[in-house]
């Protein structure tokens, strides 16, 4: 049986950062940097490494390990107690390149199911906000900016998936 070609939608957001890559590679791979949006959580530094974010609400595996160039790692989301997730796996993509004192952050992430888009889109923008603001060394509150951004993106903080 021949195979077929299926479609898949990803979330894309590119962003101009206030920092070396240095420092934004340290926020995206040092959990305690950014506890608004990871909680606990641990990001093992090598390809292989566990992924554990939000107290195990979100697990995965490092698959691409290029400091200050390139992280990659699965994404699978897993409510309390489950030892099984109900959503697919996906692929979490930060590619980061100098650009005149600051830092060009590509974020992809792939495939998000169609009724996680506009909550996967919310929750990027958030932590991109988030990432820039400790770039510039501050920190808002996560909550502030969901408020904002679920009313961008059309999501219902009362009925979030996942």
């Amino acid at each position: 049986m021949k195979g077929e070609l299926i479609s898949e939608h990803a979330v894309r957001f590119v962003r101009a950062l206030p920092a070396s890559p240095a420092k934004i590679w340290s926020l995206l791979t040092d959990p305690a940097r950014l506890p608004e949006w990871f909680g606990d959580g641990r990001i093992e530094p090598h390809e292989g490494g566990t992924v554990t974010l939000m107290g195990g609400h979100v697990r995965g595996v490092v698959t691409t390990w290029r400091p200050e160039k390139f992280l990659g790692y699965t994404w699978n989301v897993f409510s309390p107690g489950e030892a099984e997730s109900r959503w697919p796996v996906s692929y979490l993509e930060f590619a980061l390149e100098r650009d005149n004192g600051s830092t060009r952050l590509v974020l992809t992430h792939r495939p998000v199911p169609a009724a996680m888009q506009p909550q996967t889109m919310m929750g990027w923008h958030t932590m991109l906000e988030l990432i820039a603001a400790a770039a510039r060394g501050e920190f808002p509150k996560r909550a502030d900016l969901f408020a904002a951004n679920a009313a961008l993106y059309g999501v219902d903080m009362n009925k979030l998936k996942g």
